[in-house]
C-alpha cells in the first residue's frame, strides 16, 4: 500500500481474484496467479480487498456496487463449499507471512538504516495477517499456533517501531482504525549513531 488508492484498481484486483480462488484453494501453491499484474492471490489479499471495498461501498457507483456484490457471492460460494481447503489456506498464509516477517526484525536489529527502508512491505503482511486473524475468529477456526506467533510478531514490532502518523493513503484511515491495526500507525524508531 502507498500513500494513494484508487478504488477502482481495487474492485478489479478484487474481482480477479475472486475469479481464481476455487482453483487457488483447491491447488498446493501458497501464492497464487490471478493474471498480469495483478498482485498474488491468497485469501488473505482477498479479505484484505473486500473489507476494505464493502467499507467504501458508500463511495461507489452503482455499477461498482453491483459487481462488488458479485464478487462478494462468488468468494463466500467458494468459502462455503471448499471450507476444509479454504481453512488450510488461511492458516498456512498466516504462519508463511509471519515467518516472512522474521527476515525484517533481523535486518532491524542489525541496522535501523535498513529498518526505516524496508518496513512498508510488513506493515501489509501484517495487515493481511490480522485480515487472516478475522477470518479465523469468523469460521471458528482452532488456530493457536498462529495466534501466538502473531503475539511473537507484535513484541518484536513494539521493538522497533514508534507512534507516527496513518502510513497510508488517508481515505483508508477510517478502515483501518488505530486500536486494531496499530502498527498503520508507526514507523521504525529514528536511527541512533
Amino acid at each position: 500500500m502507498s500513500t494513494s488508492y484508487n478504488l477502482q484498481t481495487d474492485l478489479e484486483e478484487a474481482k480477479a481474484m475472486v475469479a481464481v480462488l476455487k482453483d487457488y484453494v483447491l491447488g498446493t501453491q501458497l501464492y497464487g496467479n490471478a493474471g498480469g499484474s495483478m498482485p498474488s492471490v491468497t485469501v488473505g489479499a482477498v479479505l484484505m480487498h473486500l473489507r476494505r471495498l464493502n467499507n467504501l461501498r458508500n463511495s461507489m457507483k452503482d455499477g461498482q456496487s453491483k459487481e462488488l456484490g458479485e464478487v462478494l457471492d462468488k468468494w463466500r460460494t467458494v468459502r462455503k463449499e471448499w471450507r476444509v481447503h479454504y481453512v488450510e489456506k488461511v492458516k498456512r498464509e498466516a504462519e508463511s507471512r509471519l515467518d516472512a516477517m522474521q527476515t525484517f526484525f533481523d535486518e532491524c536489529s542489525e541496522s535501523m538504516l535498513n529498518c526505516q527502508q524496508n518496513y512498508h512491505p510488513e506493515l501489509l503482511r501484517r495487515t493481511i495477517v490480522q485480515e487472516l486473524l478475522r477470518e479465523i475468529e469468523e469460521l471458528k477456526i482452532d488456530a493457536e499456533a498462529v495466534k501466538r506467533k502473531v503475539s511473537a510478531t507484535d513484541i518484536n514490532f513494539h521493538r522497533y517501531l514508534s507512534e507516527d502518523n496513518f502510513q497510508w493513503a488517508s481515505d483508508l484511515q477510517a478502515i483501518y482504525p488505530k486500536e486494531e491495526f496499530w502498527w498503520l500507525y508507526q514507523k521504525p524508531k529514528i536511527a541512533v549513531n
